[in-house]
């Protein structure tokens, strides 16, 4: 009978605690359910946005429409849709609590802690009949300083987490910005490309923070004290990248002068790179200050030694994933399955990117510098279907990517919380990168005048000034980080800047080639996989034998070295290219020789004019003889591309 009672007990006490956390689970799964309907509904918004672009696109090539590219189209759709989100959107709001520190805590409170453990008191705590129910401890993940608390859920999960962009938009935006870069223009300007690249980037941010400094300090002191000199130098590195998406589109469309394209376009790629080393030298640099009010050289040396260490060691690290990658290509038998192939490819391109991140070094460089080195070296090895397959995979990823970036922008202006509107900075902020890009453009360019055959024209020099248009990575450098008042208001005038950029400049770069006079329908030369040595010999005017091309001064000296380099050590090690080693290395080195050449090196005929390389017109080194064995006529249909040898 007490065995019958006691069983009863149990039972009831079972009852009771299982039907509260049944209860309890069923309160959270529907509190789940809807956070899920949000997060889907967030998306398909972003999903109809992208689909709405490509439309829209289409209609204006359809009606050859050249004022509004589509990241201006992006952009403009994103403003109209964050509107609705912010002020027609569900007004359910997000529930919240106060908490504050315990008055014992021994937690540093000058930075917020990376996750609260929140216990959460039931309120059937202790039931009638005297049973105790544990309390609940949840935990809640940084999401960084609160400005507007009355937020409703779609206006709160419409907002990314800024490390988004870096680890997954930016890695297939940059990596395909290397991979189908036209090296043999690039190589052909490299010191113009380096020059406004480098020194420019650099020279503009340092103008952009000296000018803006100034500025702040004449504007009102509630936001002249929360600005430091480095504050307004952070500004300057994160504004000072070009993204010129549009113009170069409206180059490909109207067949611009390919130097000039290659300076635009090549200038963007690195100085992208530039500007996230820069800002994080100059975050490292802060580190380091002591601020005692005056200038610290052991804090400026160390920042400069950061600012080469971490680049070289970056670029260093992106190269020998390449390296890598075009060895396992070459001395495996993954050509076989082109699925396996793809994917590996895909996978080393992305570990680059996060070996840098995880060594506390910039991915952004690891990975232009590494699709770089895929297309120059393991595009070679690939089978046909492989690289059919990852030139269009990073193509349409970097279109998704480029366009929900301008998408994201457009939407953040209404629906991102930590906006600070002030009137008086926006407007210094469009002066000084007005002036910054000129800083960058006419006196760099006067100086490589000097020395450059043939010199930058007048009409280049003012394209090149007015294709600086601001995109993703600015905008990626000033979402990262909204902590304070200061960076609040670079977010803001950052995002305005680029959507006007955008927008205006990018829209009116028709007019502006017009207006400049800068000639078009010149063609621009695809750097395809099988092209015959066409840019070798040129034909006499007799018809007697071929002759040696002679571009040396046209060529950049540093390239010419990379190119003998290149062609006698490099390709021959990652490609099946030829010469082989066996023929390029010294005597001593044969052993080693015959190790890194394969069978196809040496079954492929001596007298193949035909390359097969990514690249085969970046014809850099120096120009070679015409083998005897060439029947001149033969030499010339192939020049002239009426036949295959």
């Amino acid at each position: 009978m007490k065995m019958n009672f006691l069983l009863g007990i149990s039972l009831y006490i079972c009852l009771i605690v299982g039907c509260y956390a049944s209860g309890e689970d069923i309160a959270l799964d529907a509190k789940a359910t809807l956070l899920h309907r949000i997060d889907s509904l967030n998306l398909l918004i972003y999903t109809c946005l992208l689909t709405l672009t490509v439309l829209t696109i289409w209609v204006f090539k359809h009606r050859r429409v050249s004022w509004l590219h589509e990241t201006g189209l992006a952009v403009i759709y994103g403003l109209i849709v964050g509107a609705i989100i912010r002020y027609g959107a569900s007004t359910n709001q997000v529930t919240y609590i106060d908490a504050m520190p315990a008055a014992d805590s021994t937690y540093n409170l000058s930075v917020p802690p990376d996750m609260l453990r929140f216990h959460f008191p039931n309120k059937m705590e202790t039931s009638a009949e005297g049973i105790t129910v544990p309390n609940k401890t949840y935990a809640y993940s940084f999401r960084g300083e609160i400005v507007n608390v009355a937020q409703n859920e779609i206006d709160l999960k419409a907002t990314f987490d800024p490390e988004i962009f870096f680890n997954i938009i930016l890695p297939p935006i940059i990596f395909h910005a290397g991979y189908c870069l036209k090296r043999k223009y690039f190589f052909r300007n490299l010191g113009a490309i380096l020059t406004f690249a480098m020194v420019g980037t650099a020279l503009s941010a340092l103008v952009i923070g000296s000018l803006m400094y100034g500025c702040v300090q004449l504007m009102p002191k509630s936001l002249a004290a929360s600005f430091t000199f480095l504050d307004t130098l952070y500004f300057g590195a994160l504004i000072s990248p070009t993204d010129p998406l549009t113009v170069l589109a409206i180059f490909s469309q109207l067949k611009v002068d390919v130097n000039l394209y290659a300076m635009i376009f090549g200038e963007s790629v690195l100085n992208d790179a530039v500007a996230l080393v820069l800002s994080g030298a100059i975050q490292n640099y802060e580190k380091r200050y002591s601020n005692d009010g005056g200038f610290e050289i052991t804090a400026f040396l160390g920042a400069i030694g950061d600012f080469i260490g971490i680049f070289s060691l970056s670029l260093l690290i992106g190269a020998l994933m390449g390296c890598f990658t075009a060895l396992m290509t070459k001395f495996t038998h993954v050509r076989d399955w082109p699925l396996l192939e793809s994917a590996l490819f895909v996978l080393m391109s992305y570990a680059a990117f996060l070996i840098a991140e995880v060594c506390e070094l910039t991915g952004v460089v690891a990975v232009l510098f590494c699709g770089i080195c895929q297309a120059h070296y393991t595009y070679n090895n690939l089978s046909a279907d492989s690289r059919n397959r990852t030139k269009q995979l990073f193509e349409l990823l970097n279109f998704l990517a480029e366009n929900f970036i301008f998408t994201y922008i457009g939407v953040s202006m209404f629906t991102f919380p930590k906006h600070h509107f002030d009137p008086w900075f926006i407007i210094a902020g469009f002066i000084t990168s007005t002036l910054g890009r000129a800083v960058n453009i006419y006196p760099l360019s006067f100086l490589l005048n000097l020395g450059r055959k043939p010199p930058i024209p007048m009409n280049f020099q003012h394209m090149l000034f007015f294709s600086g248009l601001r995109g993703a990575m600015s905008f990626a450098l000033a979402i990262r980080n909204t902590v304070s008042e200061a960076r609040q208001a670079m977010l803001t005038t950052t995002s305005l800047i680029v959507i006007a950029t955008v927008v205006l400049q990018g829209g009116a770069a028709t007019h502006a080639l017009a207006y400049l006079r800068i000639p078009t329908g010149q063609g621009q030369n695809d750097e395809n996989e099988a092209l015959p040595y066409r840019d070798l010999y040129q034909a006499t005017d007799t018809g007697g034998p071929e002759t040696p091309r002679s571009e040396g001064g046209e060529k950049a000296r540093l390239a010419r070295l990379w190119g003998a380099v290149d062609s006698k050590l490099l390709k021959p090690l990652l490609t099946h290219a030829r010469p082989p080693l066996t023929d390029t290395l010294p005597a001593f080195f044969r052993p080693i020789a015959r190790v890194l050449t394969t069978t196809r090196q040496y079954t492929q005929g001596e007298n193949n004019l035909h390359r097969t390389d990514s690249d085969s017109d970046l014809c850099i080194d120096e120009p070679q003889p015409v083998p005897a064995s060439i029947d001149p006529q033969l030499s010339y249909n192939v020049r002239n591309g009426f036949g295959n040898v």
